[in-house]
Protein backbone atom coordinates (compact mmCIF):
# COMPACT_ATOMS: atom_id res chain seq x y z
CA UNK A 1 0.00 0.00 0.00
CA UNK A 2 0.96 3.45 -1.59
CA UNK A 3 1.88 5.58 2.37
CA UNK A 4 -0.85 8.45 2.80
CA UNK A 5 0.68 12.04 3.34
CA UNK A 6 -0.28 13.05 6.80
CA UNK A 7 -2.80 15.14 7.76
CA UNK A 8 -1.83 18.94 8.78
CA UNK A 9 -0.88 19.05 12.60
CA UNK A 10 -3.22 22.18 12.41
CA UNK A 11 -6.14 19.99 11.97
CA UNK A 12 -5.77 17.41 14.44
CA UNK A 13 -4.20 19.74 16.76
CA UNK A 14 -7.45 20.58 18.33
CA UNK A 15 -8.72 17.14 19.21
CA UNK A 16 -4.92 16.65 21.38
CA UNK A 17 -5.46 19.87 22.89
CA UNK A 18 -9.05 19.06 24.32
CA UNK A 19 -7.89 15.21 25.13
CA UNK A 20 -4.73 16.72 26.90
CA UNK A 21 -6.95 19.31 28.89
CA UNK A 22 -9.42 16.88 29.91
CA UNK A 23 -6.57 14.60 31.26
CA UNK A 24 -4.93 16.98 32.89
CA UNK A 25 -7.59 18.74 34.96
CA UNK A 26 -7.63 21.60 36.88
CA UNK A 27 -3.67 21.09 38.38
CA UNK A 28 -1.66 19.63 35.92
CA UNK A 29 -0.11 16.25 36.54
CA UNK A 30 -0.18 15.78 40.46
CA UNK A 31 1.61 12.87 40.24
CA UNK A 32 4.71 13.53 38.08
CA UNK A 33 4.83 17.44 39.96
CA UNK A 34 4.76 15.57 43.26
CA UNK A 35 7.68 12.40 42.78
CA UNK A 36 9.61 13.53 39.80
CA UNK A 37 12.51 15.59 40.47
CA UNK A 38 12.89 18.86 38.08
CA UNK A 39 15.58 18.25 35.22
CA UNK A 40 14.76 14.22 35.40
CA UNK A 41 15.62 13.14 32.00
CA UNK A 42 15.19 10.02 30.36
CA UNK A 43 14.39 8.08 26.78
CA UNK A 44 11.29 6.39 26.96
CA UNK A 45 9.95 3.75 23.40
CA UNK A 46 6.62 3.58 22.50
CA UNK A 47 6.48 -0.34 21.53
CA UNK A 48 4.17 -2.88 20.63
CA UNK A 49 2.69 -5.45 22.30
CA UNK A 50 1.07 -7.51 19.74
CA UNK A 51 1.36 -7.04 16.06
CA UNK A 52 -0.56 -4.93 13.92
CA UNK A 53 -0.82 -1.83 11.67
CA UNK A 54 -0.10 1.19 13.26
CA UNK A 55 -2.21 4.65 13.01
CA UNK A 56 -2.63 7.52 15.34
CA UNK A 57 1.04 7.94 15.57
CA UNK A 58 1.60 11.80 14.44
CA UNK A 59 -1.80 12.50 16.97
CA UNK A 60 0.68 10.89 19.64
CA UNK A 61 3.71 12.85 18.42
CA UNK A 62 1.92 16.32 18.71
CA UNK A 63 0.70 15.31 22.36
CA UNK A 64 4.00 15.20 23.55
CA UNK A 65 5.11 17.79 21.23
CA UNK A 66 1.94 20.42 23.23
CA UNK A 67 3.02 19.42 26.78
CA UNK A 68 6.47 20.13 25.94
CA UNK A 69 7.93 21.37 22.55
CA UNK A 70 11.40 20.13 23.97
CA UNK A 71 11.09 17.15 23.99
CA UNK A 72 12.92 14.98 20.79
CA UNK A 73 10.00 12.70 19.11
CA UNK A 74 11.35 9.88 16.71
CA UNK A 75 9.26 7.74 15.01
CA UNK A 76 10.04 4.71 14.02
CA UNK A 77 7.37 3.20 12.31
CA UNK A 78 5.23 5.36 10.41
CA UNK A 79 1.24 5.44 10.56
CA UNK A 80 -0.59 2.81 7.25
CA UNK A 81 2.94 0.18 8.64
CA UNK A 82 2.43 -3.30 9.49
CA UNK A 83 4.47 -4.00 12.82
CA UNK A 84 5.77 -7.14 15.14
CA UNK A 85 4.82 -7.57 18.87
CA UNK A 86 7.51 -5.94 20.52
CA UNK A 87 8.50 -3.96 18.10
CA UNK A 88 9.49 -0.17 18.81
CA UNK A 89 7.64 2.75 17.27
CA UNK A 90 8.56 5.45 18.92
CA UNK A 91 11.39 6.84 20.27
CA UNK A 92 10.81 10.18 22.71
CA UNK A 93 14.11 11.90 24.90
CA UNK A 94 13.44 14.85 27.62
CA UNK A 95 12.31 15.60 30.67
CA UNK A 96 10.76 12.61 32.28
CA UNK A 97 8.03 14.78 33.92
CA UNK A 98 7.03 15.75 30.81
CA UNK A 99 6.98 12.54 29.07
CA UNK A 100 4.74 10.96 31.71
CA UNK A 101 2.10 13.59 31.60
CA UNK A 102 1.90 13.26 27.79
CA UNK A 103 1.76 9.32 28.36
CA UNK A 104 -1.79 8.41 28.09
CA UNK A 105 -3.31 10.72 25.24
CA UNK A 106 -0.54 9.64 23.32
CA UNK A 107 -1.10 5.55 23.83
CA UNK A 108 -5.26 6.03 23.81
CA UNK A 109 -4.52 7.59 20.41
CA UNK A 110 -2.41 5.63 19.20
CA UNK A 111 -3.88 2.18 20.40
CA UNK A 112 -7.70 3.23 19.68
CA UNK A 113 -6.57 4.20 16.32
CA UNK A 114 -4.08 1.23 15.25
CA UNK A 115 -7.19 -1.56 16.40
CA UNK A 116 -8.99 0.54 14.06
CA UNK A 117 -6.41 0.57 11.01
CA UNK A 118 -5.88 -3.30 12.36
CA UNK A 119 -9.11 -4.63 12.22
CA UNK A 120 -9.49 -2.84 8.82
CA UNK A 121 -6.66 -4.91 7.24
CA UNK A 122 -8.41 -8.13 8.15
CA UNK A 123 -11.44 -7.32 6.28
CA UNK A 124 -9.31 -6.29 3.41
CA UNK A 125 -7.35 -9.19 3.26
CA UNK A 126 -10.80 -11.17 2.69
CA UNK A 127 -11.73 -9.59 -0.31
CA UNK A 128 -8.64 -10.34 -2.28
CA UNK A 129 -8.93 -11.54 -5.59
CA UNK A 130 -12.23 -9.64 -6.39
CA UNK A 131 -12.69 -6.36 -6.91
CA UNK A 132 -15.32 -5.10 -3.94
CA UNK A 133 -13.60 -2.56 -1.64
CA UNK A 134 -13.97 -2.26 2.14
CA UNK A 135 -15.40 1.14 3.30
CA UNK A 136 -16.25 2.22 6.88
CA UNK A 137 -19.85 4.12 7.89
CA UNK A 138 -20.51 6.99 9.96
CA UNK A 139 -20.66 5.23 13.24
CA UNK A 140 -17.68 6.76 14.45
CA UNK A 141 -16.80 8.18 17.82
CA UNK A 142 -18.30 11.48 18.52
CA UNK A 143 -15.58 14.06 17.84
CA UNK A 144 -12.66 11.62 16.44
CA UNK A 145 -14.34 10.59 13.23
CA UNK A 146 -11.59 12.25 10.79
CA UNK A 147 -8.73 10.63 12.80
CA UNK A 148 -10.90 6.87 12.69
CA UNK A 149 -11.57 7.79 9.09
CA UNK A 150 -7.61 8.05 8.44
CA UNK A 151 -7.06 4.97 10.61
CA UNK A 152 -9.32 2.96 8.03
CA UNK A 153 -7.41 4.34 5.53
CA UNK A 154 -4.09 3.40 7.14
CA UNK A 155 -5.68 -0.33 6.97
CA UNK A 156 -6.05 -0.18 3.68
CA UNK A 157 -9.72 0.30 3.46
CA UNK A 158 -11.61 3.42 1.93
CA UNK A 159 -13.82 5.94 3.30
CA UNK A 160 -17.78 7.00 2.87
CA UNK A 161 -19.35 9.88 3.70
CA UNK A 162 -17.84 12.58 6.47
CA UNK A 163 -20.55 13.87 6.80
CA UNK A 164 -24.73 14.57 5.85
CA UNK A 165 -23.05 17.06 3.93
CA UNK A 166 -20.91 15.23 1.63
CA UNK A 167 -23.84 13.64 -0.74
CA UNK A 168 -26.71 12.61 -1.03
CA UNK A 169 -27.47 9.48 0.92
CA UNK A 170 -31.40 8.05 0.60
CA UNK A 171 -32.00 5.97 3.93
CA UNK A 172 -35.64 3.64 4.52
CA UNK A 173 -37.06 6.81 6.48
CA UNK A 174 -36.51 8.92 3.90
CA UNK A 175 -38.02 7.01 1.16
CA UNK A 176 -40.97 6.26 3.46
CA UNK A 177 -40.97 10.14 4.79
CA UNK A 178 -41.39 10.94 0.73
CA UNK A 179 -43.50 8.53 -0.02
CA UNK A 180 -41.62 5.73 -2.06
CA UNK A 181 -38.84 5.43 -4.10
CA UNK A 182 -40.16 7.05 -7.29
CA UNK A 183 -40.90 10.12 -5.57
CA UNK A 184 -37.72 10.31 -3.81
CA UNK A 185 -35.41 10.16 -6.99
CA UNK A 186 -38.44 12.75 -9.26
CA UNK A 187 -37.42 15.18 -5.84
CA UNK A 188 -33.64 14.28 -6.92
CA UNK A 189 -34.13 15.24 -10.14
CA UNK A 190 -35.72 18.44 -9.45
CA UNK A 191 -33.44 20.11 -6.50
CA UNK A 192 -30.11 17.99 -6.27
CA UNK A 193 -27.11 19.82 -7.97
CA UNK A 194 -25.36 18.27 -10.74
CA UNK A 195 -22.10 18.07 -8.64
CA UNK A 196 -23.40 15.97 -6.01
CA UNK A 197 -23.11 11.75 -6.16
CA UNK A 198 -26.82 10.50 -4.76
CA UNK A 199 -26.82 6.88 -3.22
CA UNK A 200 -30.08 5.13 -2.64
CA UNK A 201 -30.58 2.30 0.06
CA UNK A 202 -32.69 -0.56 -0.97
CA UNK A 203 -33.34 -4.14 0.42
CA UNK A 204 -35.43 -5.87 -1.90
CA UNK A 205 -35.03 -6.79 -5.35
CA UNK A 206 -38.57 -4.92 -7.03
CA UNK A 207 -37.16 -2.00 -5.12
CA UNK A 208 -33.68 -2.18 -6.78
CA UNK A 209 -35.61 -2.69 -10.39
CA UNK A 210 -37.63 0.68 -9.39
CA UNK A 211 -34.59 2.59 -8.75
CA UNK A 212 -32.84 1.42 -12.22
CA UNK A 213 -35.71 2.02 -14.13
CA UNK A 214 -36.40 5.59 -12.59
CA UNK A 215 -32.85 6.81 -12.94
CA UNK A 216 -31.37 9.57 -10.94
CA UNK A 217 -28.61 7.49 -8.35
CA UNK A 218 -25.17 6.67 -8.79
CA UNK A 219 -25.10 4.10 -6.07
CA UNK A 220 -27.23 1.47 -4.49
CA UNK A 221 -26.77 0.60 -1.20
CA UNK A 222 -27.84 -3.12 -0.85
CA UNK A 223 -28.92 -3.51 2.78
CA UNK A 224 -29.18 -6.88 5.07
CA UNK A 225 -29.52 -9.20 2.15
CA UNK A 226 -28.35 -12.48 1.76
CA UNK A 227 -25.69 -13.58 -0.34
CA UNK A 228 -27.66 -15.14 -3.37
CA UNK A 229 -29.71 -11.99 -2.79
CA UNK A 230 -26.72 -9.70 -3.31
CA UNK A 231 -25.38 -12.31 -6.34
CA UNK A 232 -29.12 -11.56 -8.26
CA UNK A 233 -28.97 -7.71 -6.90
CA UNK A 234 -24.98 -7.73 -8.88
CA UNK A 235 -26.78 -9.26 -12.41
CA UNK A 236 -29.82 -7.46 -12.52
CA UNK A 237 -27.55 -4.19 -12.43
CA UNK A 238 -25.40 -5.22 -15.04
CA UNK A 239 -22.90 -2.76 -14.07
CA UNK A 240 -25.19 0.09 -14.31
CA UNK A 241 -24.89 1.50 -10.92
CA UNK A 242 -21.93 1.12 -7.72
CA UNK A 243 -23.55 -1.08 -5.71
CA UNK A 244 -22.50 -1.33 -2.16
CA UNK A 245 -23.33 -4.33 0.39
CA UNK A 246 -24.03 -3.37 3.86
CA UNK A 247 -25.78 -4.66 6.94
CA UNK A 248 -24.71 -7.89 9.28
CA UNK A 249 -21.01 -7.38 7.46
CA UNK A 250 -18.86 -10.45 9.94
CA UNK A 251 -15.58 -11.05 9.36
CA UNK A 252 -16.18 -14.33 8.55
CA UNK A 253 -18.58 -13.19 5.59
CA UNK A 254 -16.36 -10.93 3.62
CA UNK A 255 -14.82 -13.08 1.13
CA UNK A 256 -18.67 -14.37 0.30
CA UNK A 257 -19.96 -11.29 -0.07
CA UNK A 258 -17.17 -10.01 -2.13
CA UNK A 259 -17.15 -13.25 -4.33
CA UNK A 260 -21.17 -12.03 -5.23
CA UNK A 261 -19.31 -8.82 -7.08
CA UNK A 262 -20.57 -6.16 -5.01
CA UNK A 263 -18.08 -3.04 -5.51
CA UNK A 264 -17.93 -1.84 -2.04
CA UNK A 265 -18.68 -3.67 1.46
CA UNK A 266 -19.33 -1.24 4.22
CA UNK A 267 -18.33 -2.19 7.48
CA UNK A 268 -19.69 -0.11 10.60
CA UNK A 269 -17.91 -2.40 12.98
CA UNK A 270 -14.09 -1.09 12.12
CA UNK A 271 -15.21 2.15 14.18
CA UNK A 272 -17.48 1.76 16.57
CA UNK A 273 -16.65 -1.91 17.71
CA UNK A 274 -12.73 -1.69 16.67
CA UNK A 275 -10.46 -3.29 19.75
CA UNK A 276 -7.76 -1.19 21.32
CA UNK A 277 -4.75 -2.38 19.94
CA UNK A 278 -1.95 -2.85 23.04
CA UNK A 279 0.75 -0.20 23.28
CA UNK A 280 3.04 0.84 26.26
CA UNK A 281 5.44 2.96 26.74
CA UNK A 282 8.35 1.59 28.54
CA UNK A 283 11.01 3.96 30.30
Amino acid sequence: MTALPPLPDMILEPLVRHALAEDLGTYGDLTTRTVIPAGTRYTAQIRAREAGIVSGMQLAAIAFRLIDPALSFRLRVPDGTGFAAGEVLAEIEGEAASILSAERIALNFAGRLSGIATDTAAYVAETRGTKARITCTRKTTPGLRLVEKQAVLHGGGFNHRFSLSDAILIKDNHIAAAGGIRPVLQAVKARASHMIRVEIEVDRLDQLAEVLDEGAADVVLLDNMDTETLRAAVAMNAGRLVLEASGNMRLNRIGDVAATGVDFISVGALTHSARTLDLGLDF
